[in-house]
């Protein structure tokens, strides 16, 4: 049994070796950010992309289906570069590739404005299937033409806020109706969602997949009417 002296000589030495310890995380936790694990992975956020630039952005890729016009142009907006994206009477969809690990960076992140929605807009039917903003994340299955599963976070006229459900027209697609009809137009909003707890209630399942790829989309062909939307950033970051 340890004397009087000794437990006041140990005490010391105790909070010290506590004391470096702590440290030791807290630096390595700053340590392993400086080597290459960061807080989030940014998709877009426009910086690089030329003010004027019309049409694809830089290192997006066009769609390979329907008459797209890619009604779409780099502006600069409250000091800031946003892709401003129109749409009369047609489909446009940009895409990229990414390598994103949901649970690793499991919430996605991204500011967006809608101006203008299709009238009559409704993705709950392919004959209204029509979103003046949309955001797809892909993760890829072989054969993905059949397999691959795409959740779209969408800004819907008329299907409720909250409700999710598969495409009527698209097989691999699941719609999340994050906004629904007039009541915010015309303003910037930040939405987050935890694509992780999304995927698993879709899928009853964790992603067994990185995510490959992000697409931006708007469409107005269905029901033959106009759409315009704005997309600030786009990223995922941890909790």
């Amino acid at each position: 049994m340890l004397g009087p002296m000794s437990a006041r000589r140990i005490a010391p030495l105790f909070l010290a070796v506590l004391v470096a310890l702590v440290t030791g995380i807290v630096l390595g936790d700053v340590v392993g950010r400086a080597l290459g694990q960061p807080a989030q992975v940014v998709i877009e956020d426009w910086a690089k992309q030329p003010v004027g630039k019309r049409g694809v952005p830089e290192g997006w890729k066009e769609q390979n289906w329907g008459s797209p016009k890619y009604d779409f142009v780099i502006e600069s907006l409250d000091s800031r570069k946003v892709l401003h994206l129109r749409s009369d009477n047609e489909s446009s969809t940009i895409s990229k590739e990414v390598k994103v690990d949901v649970k690793q960076f499991p919430l996605l992140q991204w500011e967006w404005k809608v101006v203008t929605l299709p009238k009559g807009g409704d993705a709950r039917r392919r004959e209204t299937d029509d979103e003046a903003a949309q955001l797809y994340v892909t993760f890829p299955r072989f054969p993905q033409a059949v397999r691959s599963r795409i959740i779209g976070y969408i800004w819907d006229s008329t299907a409720p806020e909250g409700s999710i459900f598969p495409s009527d027209k698209v097989g691999t697609v699941t719609f999340v109706v994050v906004r629904s009809g007039n009541a915010e137009l015309g303003k910037w909003l930040t939405e987050t969602r935890n694509i992780y707890e999304d995927y698993k209630r879709i899928y009853q399942e964790e992603p067994k997949e990185q995510v490959g790829a992000v697409a931006i989309s708007i469409n107005s062909q269905n029901t033959g009417t106009r759409a315009e939307s704005y997309f600030g950033p786009i990223l995922f970051r941890k909790p």
